[in-house]
């Protein structure tokens, strides 16, 4: 009875001191899509992702309720990098559900614009609130009604002694006025955040002004000033490789590796921000038995020995890379190994796709080749009764012209086009989509019954794998060429992929398109088969590879190919118009569907 009697004046005295409106809340996922379009329509920048904001620590002055509850030291708010545009999850300050949604609407415009590219957060924001209503003068209405709004829910400058009042004057003033306020009273503690306007990005601290809000920082005359943290140390030993066994499933995108405290190699690394990383922590461990010498040590234990890889095909093929930070390419920067399995085993199609596989090549015979007469033709080999009975009516009337096309000739219907299905095997294909089968299996059925379609078909296909550790070992299987038959070895070859690694797409593609260029057939598909975004060990996760990956895409429509992705990625409407276009991709919501799903895709694309 204490407990729930505990609990419910708890969330009694949070309500009350929160000040929200729970009833009109507005979600960022319910919005995501309309905030997506807006923005870019607005000319944001489509690489950019939409994801919610980290929670800001400020010092603000709260009222006695709010420290009862524990309340407002925390708050999500706007702000972008050059990756993604954070948003609160959950929006519910105002008492109007369209007013809430206005403001993630608001932000979204603001964000279009740009980081704050002035060197004063206060005079930024106001810069940037003055450009966007001159650019976009049908958003003044919601505007004031959001400054409105914010007014009342800010707190009343005489509410507020001394210096602190002046200076929530001074934000009003700004909101109300953009353009007309300079700089801020200097005061000891962080205003209430400004909902309206963009924040620097956290740890970064470029910007000068005041109101960062930020766990480690504190407002200044002139700009920002890092506290400093007293922490908490303790002594710990170094692993120890007799400590135990370390269990775990391997369903992430990181391999065994990633749980081993050995330092490798960084050279495509970015620079931590150690200060940053340090600030974040409350207790810092300190290792005394570390040695300098293991820095030096380059970690490969997560590839597999020359023994017990697969078969090498000739040496590693030098690729290039888009560098967006550079906006040019990086000359030879992967290095791609094509690899043949050496486990495969021909072997039959697997018997629960015989069904499925007898209906798809009774449907894909009907485009294979077909011979057909050519009548009226001046040679062939047999005379067209037709034309000649026509010819003689001719002659014996008189009329016109006599048609000197008497001939039939027997020709082969082909279907001008070749197509590269390649396929992502990273390790992210390890994870079960039920209590039967993993996303590699799914994956595996699909290959085998789209093999059986093409080849009833006679559409000339290859088949090829792909998977990465790094730059220089980018893993492509050979599954089937153009040149080879599809048989008992192919299945077999099907059979024998596993997941592992990560998802260097760009090189993968790239090197699709030199396959596929040698081709003669004057239509050329690109069929990518994958389970989610590009990334990799190093600089290649996030915008990078989302970037290199899109630059693939332009590099294959310029050399005449038609790319077309099929994912099973809940995510990819986020980032696959941007890569691929609107148009070039599809999300396969259920993966089961996915081998019966992926014949039908063909045929369409193909028509």
């Amino acid at each position: 009875m204490e407990e729930w009697v505990g609990l419910k004046w708890h969330d009694y005295v949070t309500r009350q001191a929160m000040g929200e409106f729970p009833e009109y809340a507005v979600h960022l996922k319910d919005e995501a899509r309309t905030l997506g379009v807006l923005f870019r329509a607005m000319g944001g920048d489509p690489a950019l992702s939409l994801v919610t904001a980290e929670p800001r620590h400020f010092q603000i002055r709260r009222k006695f309720l709010q420290k009862l509850a524990g309340t407002h030291r925390k708050f999500e708010l706007a702000w972008r990098d050059e990756e993604s545009l954070r948003l609160p999850d959950r929006l519910a300050l105002f008492p109007s559900r369209k007013v809430n949604r206005e403001l993630y609407l608001w932000l979204a415009a603001l964000a279009s614009l740009g980081e704050i590219n002035h060197h004063s957060w206060l005079k930024g924001n106001q810069a940037m609130v003055q450009q966007l209503l001159e650019r976009w003068p049908g958003l003044e209405p919601m505007y004031q009604r959001l400054v409105k709004h914010t007014l009342r829910w800010r707190p009343a400058p005489e509410s507020l002694p001394g210096t602190e009042g002046k200076r929530e004057a001074a934000i009003r003033q700004a909101l109300i006025h953009p353009g007309s306020v300079d700089d801020l009273p200097d005061a000891l503690t962080d205003p209430w955040p400004v909902v309206l306007w963009l924040y620097p990005v956290l740890g970064r601290g470029k910007l000068k002004g005041q109101i960062i809000g930020d766990d480690n920082t504190m407002s200044k005359s002139g700009g920002l000033a890092k506290k400093r943290k007293r922490r908490r140390a303790e002594r710990v030993d170094a692993f120890d490789k007799d400590q135990g066994l370390m269990l775990f499933r391997l369903e992430s995108l990181f391999s065994w590796s990633e749980f081993i405290p050995i330092d490798r190699a960084g050279d495509d690394s970015e620079e931590e921000d150690a200060d940053a990383v340090a600030d974040d922590m409350d207790m810092i461990s300190v290792s005394q038995d570390r040695r300098e010498a293991s820095s030096a040590i380059k970690f490969d234990l997560d590839l597999p020995s020359e023994e017990n890889d697969d078969l090498h095909l000739g040496p590693g093929i030098h690729l290039p890379e888009w560098d967006w930070r550079r906006q040019d390419y990086r000359e030879k920067f992967c290095c791609l190994q094509p690899l043949l399995s050496k486990d495969a085993v021909a072997s039959p199609l697997p018997e629960h796709l015989n069904r499925s596989a007898q209906t798809l090549r009774r449907q894909f015979s009907a485009l294979k080749p077909l011979r057909q007469w050519e009548r009226r033709q001046m040679e062939g080999e047999e005379l067209d009764l037709d034309a000649c009975l026509e010819r003689m009516v001719q002659h014996k009337r008189g009329i016109g012209e006599v048609d000197q096309k008497l001939f039939r000739q027997c020709k082969q219907n082909q279907r001008d086009l070749a197509c590269l299905v390649l396929t992502d095997i990273s390790l992210s294909t390890d994870t079960y989509i039920n209590n039967h089968q993993r996303v590699i299996d799914i994956a595996r059925d699909g290959l085998q019954l789209l093999s059986e379609a093409l080849t009833a078909s006679r559409d000339p296909f290859a088949l090829f794998a792909f998977s990465s550790r790094r730059r220089d070992h980018i893993r492509f299987h050979h599954i089937k060429s153009f040149e080879e038959q599809y048989n008992d070895t192919t299945r077999g070859r099907i059979q024998a992929l596993e997941p592992g690694y990560y998802t260097r797409m760009g090189a993968a593609i790239r090197q699709s398109i030199k396959l596929l260029q040698a081709r003669p057939e004057h239509q050329k598909i690109l069929l990518l088969l994958t389970d989610g975004k590009p990334n990799d060990l190093d600089l290649y996760e996030g915008r990078y590879g989302v970037e290199d990956t899109r630059m693939a895409v332009q590099e294959a429509h310029k050399a005449g190919l038609t790319p077309f992705c099929v994912t099973i990625d809940e995510e990819a409407n986020e980032y696959l118009p941007y890569v691929f276009g609107s148009t070039n991709f599809v999300v396969i919501k259920d993966p089961t569907q996915l081998p019966g799903q992926l014949p039908k895709l063909y045929m369409n694309l193909t028509r």
